[in-house]
């Protein structure tokens, strides 16, 4: 009965994308299955994180709050000047800065730069997620973050996040920012929801992301929600922000000081 579940664990972490053969047919680790993580801050989060000897995080330049003793900061482009130059193109920086623990149970915390919730993603060879531009926060090394290009060009002009959003690949544990409050939906093949444009966070890759017109002469004029809308197919998981930067600023600049 133990090495049935045994092998069963071992075929789990195996298809997941955790552990690979190498030549010698041994198991070898590629991620890391049990960080430990806490999200902190209610509706102003931060991700608390603690990392043995050896482990890494990395994120954007400037993205650290606070780590204790023992952790060291390498700077650099991470997969080179294009991937650099793409990931600028989404709202990240040129240079990404990778964390490094020296000693057992260190600690870094790195905060959301918006009011709303922060998404853990567990990301491998079968789950990948494109998610909305700047909403990267934090990685393991072996996440890949890179430019996902919308099909179409309805879906980049209207679709609320441009022609360019992020992908996440590879294994290991992943962070996102969502702004305001966050929804999640596991969609079944076929099952179609519609969102306002802005408000689509996050889905899986396998997703299909489309936007259409809003039907009916009255609807667009007096409707509200405009001429359009993002349209997501599944199968897969789809996560929803209940707010947009855009739409937070618009209603506070009415209510700033103004010169003269």
């Amino acid at each position: 009965m133990v090495m049935k579940c045994f092998k069963y664990f071992l075929n789990y972490v195996y298809k997941r994308g955790i552990f690979t053969y190498n030549e010698g047919r041994r198991f070898k680790f590629e991620g890391s299955m049990f960080m430990r993580y806490t999200v902190f801050g209610n509706n102003l989060p931060a991700v608390s994180i603690r990392l043995d000897q050896g482990e890494s995080i990395y994120t954007q330049s400037g993205g650290m709050t606070w780590m204790s003793e023992g952790i060291t900061m390498d700077t650099n482009m991470k997969g080179g000047l294009m991937k650099g130059l793409g990931r600028m193109l989404t709202g990240e920086s040129l240079f990404m800065a990778t964390y490094t623990s020296t000693r057992a149970d260190s600690e870094i915390v790195i905060a959301s730069s918006f009011p709303g919730s922060i998404l853990v993603l567990d990301v491998d060879q079968n789950h990948q997620y494109i998610c909305q531009k700047s909403a990267f926060l934090c990685a393991e090394p072996n996440v890949q973050l890179s430019v996902q290009t919308t099909k179409g060009i309805a879906s980049g002009l209207f679709g609320g996040e441009g022609f360019l959003l992020q992908r996440l690949a590879g294994y290991g544990k992943a962070f996102i920012e969502i702004d305001g409050s966050l929804a999640e939906y596991n969609l079944a093949p076929g099952e179609v929801l519609r969102v306002d444009t802005g408000n689509v966070a996050a889905f899986e890759a396998n997703v299909r992301y489309e936007v259409e017109t809003v039907k009916g002469f009255k609807n667009i004029l007096f409707g509200g929600e405009g001429l359009f809308l993002t349209k997501l197919t599944g199968p897969g998981k789809v996560w929803l922000q209940t707010m947009t930067m855009p739409s937070f600023a618009s209603r506070i600049i009415p209510y700033l000081p103004q010169k003269g």
